[in-house]
C-alpha cells in the first residue's frame, strides 16, 4: 500500500543543487528544507519537483521572504516541526525532542544524516545535500506518513 503522504526532506544545500536530488525525491508532494539553503536558485530547482517550504539556517539571511524561522504543519494527523537546529546550539535528537512537542522533528546544521525514533515520535536529519563537507556523504530523506505512522529513509547521493 502506498503512503498517504510522501514528503522530501532536504538540508544544508549551501547554494548547490545536485541533479540527482530530482530522482531521489521523485513522487513527493511537498519538500521541506531545513535550512542553510544558500540562495533562490536552489529553491527554484526544488520547486520544479514539488512545492517547497524552507526555513533559514545560520548562513541564510533571516530577512529572506522565501525562508521561515520554523515550519509547523500537520500532515496525515501528525504534527511536523522543521527548524535548522542552530537555535539549540549543537542540535541532537534529544535536544530537539525536549525543545519541540511535534510528532516529527526535522533539523539540519550538523550535515549528519540520521533517523531516530523515540516512542511514537520521529527525529530526522536528512544530512547535507550540498557541497561535501566533514567527510560525510551527501544525502536527502523521504518521509512517509500513512495511517498515523511516520517513517523516514535516508537517500544517499553520489
Amino acid at each position: 500500500m502506498a503512503p498517504e503522504h510522501l514528503i522530501g526532506l532536504v538540508s544544508d544545500t549551501h547554494g548547490q543543487f545536485r541533479d540527482e536530488v530530482t530522482s531521489a525525491l521523485s513522487g513527493v508532494s511537498l519538500i521541506l528544507h531545513s535550512g542553510d539553503v544558500g540562495g533562490a536558485r536552489v529553491l527554484r530547482a526544488l520547486r520544479d519537483i514539488a512545492p517547497v517550504r524552507a526555513v533559514f539556517g545560520n548562513v541564510d539571511d533571516p530577512a529572506d521572504p522565501q525562508l521561515e524561522p520554523r515550519v509547523e504543519l500537520t500532515v496525515g494527523g501528525l504534527t511536523v516541526h522543521v527548524s535548522h537546529g542552530h537555535e539549540l546550539g549543537s542540535p541532537t535528537p534529544e535536544k530537539m525532542l525536549r525543545a519541540y512537542p511535534a510528532d516529527i522533528l526535522v533539523f539540519g546544521h550538523t550535515h549528519r544524516a540520521l533517523v531516530e525514533r523515540s516512542d511514537h515520535r520521529l527525529v530526522v536529519n536528512p544530512g547535507a545535500a550540498g557541497p561535501r563537507r566533514f567527510n560525510l556523504r551527501p544525502s536527502v530523506a523521504r518521509l512517509s506518513i500513512a495511517n498515523g505512522i511516520a517513517a523516514a529513509e535516508i537517500v544517499w547521493l553520489s
